[in-house]
């Protein structure tokens, strides 16, 4: 991680689970690191579990992803505020496990999730690569996708699986770009199974049953960062030992 000491990375969905876990780990690694959140204030408070000189590195900007002109601004504020992104973790997601693709009246949820997971997600990186690439940068977009992106067990979540499956090929879409484009900027799919972040709506429907932790996927995102140039992690996967799915 030494070549992203005092380096910029934006991520979103910063507020609680992995998005949490992963800018106090960006931070402590030395980064300047942005947290884009609807809930700010949850993004401030975490500096409280950061040592001092991490805590000056985490800052909170609100947005939210659903909504392009929140996207443009706190892309905006960035470039202005820290010289650019360097780093960007796609975090940002929905589940709704309750209302299904075929149900009447349900295009706001379909909308949430599509708007929330995919666009979101592939505005965010746009933005990232020009600050990239107007900086002559070799940085690094990371995209949490899930093991739902690469197979359906059910017809429980939706447009959820959907979406996944969009960030699959988005990566590999992004890369070619990237690749075409002449640029070293990586892109990496981390693919987490069940973790316990605030996703799962009735955590004892998950009880007992075998769970990642947060941590255990922002220190994959470490480790994909921390790789020497000529590597990168295109796909990775992460189970919890004895999952189910």
């Amino acid at each position: 991680m030494d070549r992203w000491v005092g380096k910029v990375a934006v991520v979103t969905g910063a507020s609680s689970g992995i998005g949490a876990a992963t800018v106090k780990a960006l931070a402590n690694a030395g980064m300047i690191t942005i947290g884009l959140a609807r809930r700010v204030e949850r993004v401030d408070e975490l500096k409280k579990e950061l040592p001092v000189e991490a805590a000056g590195r985490l800052h909170a900007f609100r947005c939210d992803v659903t909504k392009e002109e929140d996207i443009l601004a706190a892309f905006k504020h960035v470039e202005e505020k820290f010289g650019g992104v360097d780093v960007l973790v796609n975090n940002a997601g929905v589940a709704r496990g309750k209302i299904g693709v075929l149900q009447a009246d349900n295009t706001k949820t379909l909308r949430e999730v599509i708007d929330t997971n995919l666009m979101g997600l592939a505005l965010c990186s746009r933005e990232a690569f020009q600050s990239m690439k107007r900086r002559f940068v070799d940085g690094h977009i990371v995209h949490i996708n899930s093991i739902l992106g690469h197979m359906v067990p059910d017809g429980k979540l939706n447009m959820y699986a959907a979406s996944k499956y969009g960030v699959t090929a988005l990566t590999e879409t992004m890369r070619h770009e990237l690749r075409l484009a002449g640029t070293k900027i990586k892109v990496t799919s981390i693919s987490p199974g069940l973790v316990r972040t605030e996703i799962i709506s009735d955590p004892s429907s998950v009880e007992g049953w075998p769970i990642l932790e947060p941590e255990d996927i922002s220190d994959a995102i470490l480790y994909a960062l921390g790789t020497p140039p000529r590597v990168q992690i295109h796909e990775l996967t992460i189970k919890p030992v004895g999952e189910l799915v």
